[in-house]
């Protein structure tokens, strides 16, 4: 394989890991951005998709399973989300580090809970045989070079998702209720918007679209116990970068934070590469302290 296939190759997945970083930082950004909530458990969110899309495939019926394991884990994702914000988070409004204290320890909860009942080596889902090929090159400057089918189903997903959330912030009246919390949350209650429910929608989105993360990453690695802390950093960094509440800042976000770690590690080892990321976010961070696309709203503007 010559060199420039071998960076393509790498581009190509970074871009991969890039959508898997996407699906996890939506959830992020809506309630980050739109709730003030830092959900430390979001990581668990991919890790529940993962298990959830793992017993599917292993009950369903052979046909229906790959279609069910994906609505499994995203609504099997969203309810546990519901009763999270439902049971816990709506008691912590306004209190930020009692919030992260407490997801925290429902994040080490939902850990020692997989490992009670998966055990603490991961458990690996197979693909369809539909997904198990590849496109590859065969000549010229580029021959060797691979594109498999199953991370060009995630990036596929990873785009699907995102158009249907820019359909719903833009196109629907719940996405100008979301819009008009976000700007100023007590002139959007005062004008009749239920806050709350909103609140109690996004958050559960959010985690629904988590859940598909994993049921995805499922697919190109083994679900365990602490799969989400492997992500959870990532998506923070993707949401940080991003800017709070932006569709297109989180996509602009997950593609650099995908390719940047991508790339470095062809030329040194995966932690120096994170070392490396971290400190270009920081660098970023200090330039735009608001994140790529910049939103001014009233909770900004008052933090």
């Amino acid at each position: 394989m010559s060199e420039y296939a071998l960076l393509l190759g790498q581009l190509f997945n970074g871009i991969s890991v890039a959508s898997i970083l996407l699906l996890a930082a939506l959830g992020l950004a809506l309630s980050f951005g739109l709730m003030g909530v830092i959900n430390m458990s979001h990581g668990e969110m991919l890790m529940l998709g993962g298990y959830l899309s793992f017993l599917t495939l292993r009950f369903a019926p052979a046909r229906a399973a790959f279609a069910l394991a994906f609505v499994a884990a995203f609504f099997g994702a969203g309810v546990f989300g519901a009763l999270l914000e439902v049971t816990l988070i709506r008691r912590l409004y306004g209190r930020p580090l009692d919030t992260l204290l407490a997801t925290w320890g429902v994040s080490l909860a939902l850990q020692q809970a997989a490992r009670s009942i998966f055990g603490p080596i991961g458990v690996e889902v197979t693909a369809p045989k539909w997904l198990a090929g590849s496109i590859t090159v065969k000549g010229g400057a580029l021959g060797g070079l691979n594109f498999p089918f199953v991370r060009l189903f995630i990036i596929g997903l990873a785009v699907a998702v995102l158009v249907v959330m820019w359909a719903i912030i833009t196109r629907t009246r719940l996405g100008l209720c979301v819009r008009a919390v976000h700007q100023d949350r007590d002139m959007a209650e005062a004008l009749g918007v239920r806050t709350r429910l909103v609140d109690l929608v996004m958050f559960s989105l959010g985690t629904a679209i988590a859940g598909l993360a994993g049921a995805a990453l499922a697919l190109i690695a083994p679900v365990t116990p602490t799969v989400g802390q492997s992500y959870i950093v990532y998506a923070f960094m993707v949401v940080i970068l991003g800017g709070l509440g932006r569709l297109l800042g989180t996509l602009l976000a997950a593609v650099l934070v995908g390719l940047f770690s991508a790339s470095v590690q062809i030329f040194t080892s995966v932690s120096f590469a994170d070392v490396l990321l971290l400190t270009f976010v920081i660098a970023f961070i200090q330039l735009r302290p608001r994140g790529i696309m910049v939103v001014r709203t009233r909770a900004l503007e008052e933090a």
